[in-house]
């Protein structure tokens, strides 16, 4: 009999099932070889699947935590954070502040009474860049500006004209994952920030095996630099405006920025691998 591992999936950034961004959540005891971790990521075949462990007491940290898309192991995954830290609150293997050891350091989030998670990651700097050539043509909208996110985030953030153009877009995906280390994030300012939102985005990674992420958590790392100085306010809402779509808060916090969202486990289940 194969072993077997209680497997959830949790819509993050979402308080209602089939919307924000899915992703796979495992608790282990420890962390198998790399090539098990990757099988099972890319048999649950969401944008990231979260594999956790704690970690011995009085440590730095309580957990350790992995993400890994269906093909590659990467450096910073909001949504899949805020995915493990939403199982540990409600199986009640930890409460209130976590903190985990990941490839970004450690990162800390905070569970609240009314559903709300917090996760506080380092901020991303933001560096003028020019559009590489033919990334325009690939996204299929000419950008107002370009910038890089630094080297935990690997991706090119580029402002476009309106909340309708980002909206509308239909990336060449192919074409479109030559042009970055991760991905492409657009974003523009909201039309009517009466609907609650300040700013849209949608994030592109074909590079990474995602062609487009239903709710980037760590792009808004990012994105809460970029319209916090536009718009003059620390803590703003953004609108990742995919098909599934949610809403993502941010607080700037000089070099760190707390995302804050909700969270619903859809599946639970056991895998036997």
């Amino acid at each position: 009999m194969p072993t077997s591992h209680r497997i959830r999936i949790v819509d993050a950034f979402s308080d209602r099932p089939f919307t924000g961004n899915p992703a796979g959540v495992l608790l282990l005891d420890a962390f198998p070889e790399d090539a098990w971790l990757q099988n099972v990521a890319a048999e649950v075949n969401h944008a990231e699947t979260a594999f956790a462990h704690r970690l011995p007491a009085h440590g730095e940290a309580d957990w350790a935590l992995r993400w890994f898309t269906p093909t590659t192991e990467v450096d910073l995954c909001g949504h899949a954070t805020l995915a493990t830290a939403h199982v540990l609150q409600a199986t009640g293997a930890a409460e209130g502040t976590v903190r985990f050891a990941t490839r970004s350091g450690v990162l800390t989030t905070t569970a609240h009474a009314d559903g709300n998670i917090a996760m506080d990651f380092p901020t991303a700097p933001l560096t003028p860049a020019e559009i590489p050539a033919g990334a325009a043509e690939a996204l299929g909208a000419e950008p107002l500006a370009v910038y890089d996110t630094g080297a935990n985030l690997g991706d090119l953030l580029v402002e476009l004209a309106d909340e309708k153009t980002v909206r509308a877009l239909t990336p060449d995906h192919k074409a479109l994952a030559q042009h970055s280390r991760r991905g492409i994030i657009a974003t523009a300012r909201a039309e009517d920030p009466g609907r609650g939102y300040d700013f849209v985005s949608r994030g592109f990674f074909p590079r990474v095996g995602i062609d487009e992420d239903p709710v980037t958590g760590s792009a808004h790392t990012a994105l809460a630099p970029f319209w916090s100085e536009r718009l003059g306010r620390a803590e703003l809402t953004g609108l990742q405006a995919s098909a599934r779509s949610g809403l993502v808060r941010t607080e700037l916090r000089g070099d760190r920025t707390v995302v804050t969202g909700r969270a619903v486990t859809v599946i639970e289940g056991e895998l036997y691998a």
